[in-house]
């Protein structure tokens, strides 16, 4: 064998992005709306050396090598510096999710073995119902004093001399999250630098998410969640503006940043956008959005009917797929070259599917019978997935049954995957329904039941039956000032899917459950509707 003579000892850690940003990129405007309403305005530049500061006063309280250092904190300059900050100086940032229940949030913190917290004042609160003893709390307060007993965030800045960098190992943990806990307790799932440096350079690539130095990103994803969708470090190698929405994501407020800023790329869940996409439709004059060339979407199918309905503004929804587990970007729907000349709404179908794998990630899928599925995008399957920022294991070793023998992770979903290696989920595991001994897809009929005019959300699950073992039940959800049926939408499904299919039930509620992170929290459904059946 003969090797390369390259430079294999180059280390894919963090510490590249960040001093690039400092070296290269530190003109680069960060914008933070705080939580009061007010726009704080910083560079990369800035934000890199408070970092290189903060370092300094979290060592001085003791943080060391693979420490976890908690965040309580919003979409904020002090989040990204802290982004920066902990994994730099080779602890370990584990973002918690102020949306959780307390009970979930105490199982996490100790699970983690949290050290010390950071958190923003209008979340002092939520301390409290943790039932875990931080050894130190650090509180981003604006005019207000600190409470007693805790480090008031700036102080740790002012007093500290800058941290040069210490050498990091790319296999090294940087960043830590948990999986939202639909089945069971969330389980943490801790990121390596290597991981997160390659998922920024592939986010980059022209036909993944194209972000270049030109751009103005603005992550309606929460920072507390999957690291940003690893926006913030992607913005750091590229030179992006980069605009922090803080914890007020209303349609108004975003739609106020996207066009005040003149943001060109931003991203979110459905569910946010699909409120945004109400507002624009009743005031269609009032924001300027031209400038915005993309938008992303992902944590939840996105159906054709709200691509087609964005389009009408002018403004071009692409769908991303992924999980805490993949860091989280997996496939990515973008309309292959070929197909631009197919009828509009025929490109709105290919581009409602979840997407092809982005470099470096490969996806297969599993039948029943435990033989993979063919590319015909007929056959169902669990998706598996691997690549170099996908999990191999879950903190503490649990959940090792997620795991092939050979490396892959299984996803919970199945999907159907097309000849051109294309997917399509067409449920969870756990949410599809068996009736008769023949599967139907929730996320099927429920795309369905959101292209009809009056319908603003539905979520479908399955309810227990005497003779056929399952039966779908759709909850929905009217647009303001409209009505319609369950015969009348029954007959709008009529057109696509078989009488079997059709739901049995159709319900009419104010608002659907969601869980922390957007999605629709179907286990609440359950509760509520399979005792009454």
């Amino acid at each position: 064998m003969m090797n390369g003579l390259m430079m294999d000892d180059f280390q894919l850690s963090l510490t590249v992005l960040v001093e690039r940003a400092e070296r290269l990129n530190s003109a680069a405007p960060v914008v933070s709306r705080r939580s009061d309403g007010s726009v704080r305005r910083m560079t990369l530049g800035e934000c890199a050396d408070r970092a290189r500061r903060l370092a300094s006063g979290l060592a001085e309280l003791g943080i060391g090598d693979g420490d976890r250092v908690a965040t309580l904190l919003w979409n904020q300059t002090e989040h990204l510096e802290l982004y920066f900050a902990v994994p730099l100086m080779g602890a370990v940032i584990h973002t918690l999710n102020p949306r959780l229940s307390p009970d979930d949030l105490s199982y996490i913190a100790a699970d983690a073995e949290d050290h010390v917290v950071v958190v923003d004042e209008t979340l002092v609160h939520l301390l409290d119902s943790i039932d875990y003893d931080f050894e130190q709390v650090i509180v981003v307060s604006g005019s207000a004093a600190s409470p007693d007993g805790t480090i008031e965030y700036e102080s740790l800045i002012a007093g500290s001399e800058p941290m040069s960098w210490p050498a990091v190992n790319e296999r090294q943990a940087a960043a830590m999250c948990y999986t939202s806990g639909t089945t069971g307790r969330p389980k943490g799932v801790i990121y390596s630098h290597r991981a997160l440096v390659l998922h920024s350079l592939v986010f980059a690539l022209p036909d993944a998410l194209g972000i270049s130095s030109r751009d103005v990103i603005l992550p309606a994803v929460p920072m507390f969640h999957v690291n940003g969708w690893n926006l913030p470090f992607t913005a750091a190698l590229t030179g992006a503006k980069l605009v922090l929405p803080g914890p007020r994501l209303d349609p108004v407020s975003l739609l106020d940043l996207l066009d005040g800023e003149r943001v060109t790329f931003t991203a979110g869940v459905p569910t946010v956008w699909m409120a945004v996409l109400q507002a624009l439709d009743a005031e269609p004059d009032r924001w300027d959005l031209r400038s915005l060339a993309q938008v992303n979407l992902g944590g939840a199918a996105v159906p054709a009917s709200l691509i087609a309905s964005f389009e009408r503004h002018r403004l071009t929804i692409i769908q991303g797929w992924g999980m805490t587990e993949t860091s989280p970007l997996g496939t990515l729907s973008r309309l292959p070259a070929d197909l631009e000349s197919l009828p509009p709404s025929d490109q709105h179908e290919y581009r409602a599917r979840q997407g092809t794998p982005i470099p470096l990630i490969e996806i297969r899928a599993r039948a029943d019978d435990g033989e993979l599925i063919p590319w015909n995008d007929q056959a169902m399957g669990e998706l598996e997935i691997r690549g170099p920022w996908v999990a191999a294991a879950y903190h503490g070793g649990t959940g090792a049954d997620k795991f092939t023998d050979d490396g892959w992770f299984r996803t919970g979903d199945v999907v159907r995957i097309n000849e051109r290696g294309c997917m399509r989920i067409c449920d969870r595991a756990k949410d599809l329904v068996k009736s008769g001994g023949e599967w139907i897809s929730s996320v099927d009929l429920e795309n369905e039941l959101m292209a009809h005019s009056a319908v603003a959300e539905a979520a479908v699950i399955a309810i227990p039956d005497k003779k056929w073992g399952e039966r779908p039940l759709a909850a929905v959800v009217l647009r303001d000032g409209m009505q319609a049926s369950p015969d009348e939408l029954r007959d709008h499904l009529g057109g696509e899917f078989a009488k079997w299919q059709l739901p049995d039930r159709i319900e009419f509620i104010e608002a659907i459950p969601r869980t922390a992170t957007g999605k629709f929290k179907k286990t609440a459904l359950r509760e509520r509707f399979v005792e009454a059946a």
